[in-house]
């Protein structure tokens, strides 16, 4: 992480953070060990982030961040404007899964520290869940494939039984097909 460029020292710090939590666990999250990680001083990582709780959310704004525009490029960018929300949200969260569940640190960190920072994110699946209701498609079917794709993360996230590659894109592609039926 040290001397990458391409990122703003935020970014160098979330990073850093995640990292820790993903290899070390939430508890091992402490200012000087995200500090070291990042190649930073305590004292610069406490400019951008007063407090361990400021650092999470920041961790959790993030990805709120990250996240949301994958989803809302990806319903953008769908030729088939019906259903184009539930997809962009499957897709979204199985290329999650591909990256190594990278997300789940910050969701770690702030059920751990401080579950009040996790409202941001709540509010924003309620966003998502109105226009996966409403994207001209059969509302339970999308539903039930949001809930799956959220289901298959979590599994992967605990390593709960993970699906092998290729059941995991069956999976998939019956989700994604999920979200191309006709409203009932």
């Amino acid at each position: 992480m040290k001397g990458d460029n391409s990122f703003t020292k935020q970014d160098i710090i979330l990073k850093a953070a995640s990292s820790i939590v993903q290899r070390n666990g939430v508890a091992q999250l402490t200012l000087e060990a995200v500090a070291k990680e990042a190649g930073i001083s305590k004292g610069g990582l406490l400019y951008h982030f007063p407090s361990k709780e400021a650092l999470i959310k920041g961790m959790v704004d993030k990805l709120n961040e990250s996240y949301g525009a994958e989803i809302q490029r990806k319903a953008e960018e769908d030729q088939q404007s019906r259903g184009a929300w539930s997809r962009a949200y499957v897709e979204a969260t199985f290329n999650e899964l591909d990256c190594g569940v990278a997300m789940s640190s910050a969701l770690f960190a702030a059920a751990f520290a401080n579950p009040k920072l996790l409202e941001g994110m709540q509010a924003q699946y309620k966003i998502w869940q109105n226009h996966i209701e409403n994207d001209g498609t059969d509302s339970v079917h999308t539903t039930i494939a949001r809930l799956a794709a959220d289901g298959l993360w979590f599994a992967e996230m605990f390593g709960l039984a993970p699906l092998e590659q290729e059941l995991r894109n069956k999976v998939y592609n019956e989700l994604i097909s999920w979200t191309k039926e006709e409203r009932n």
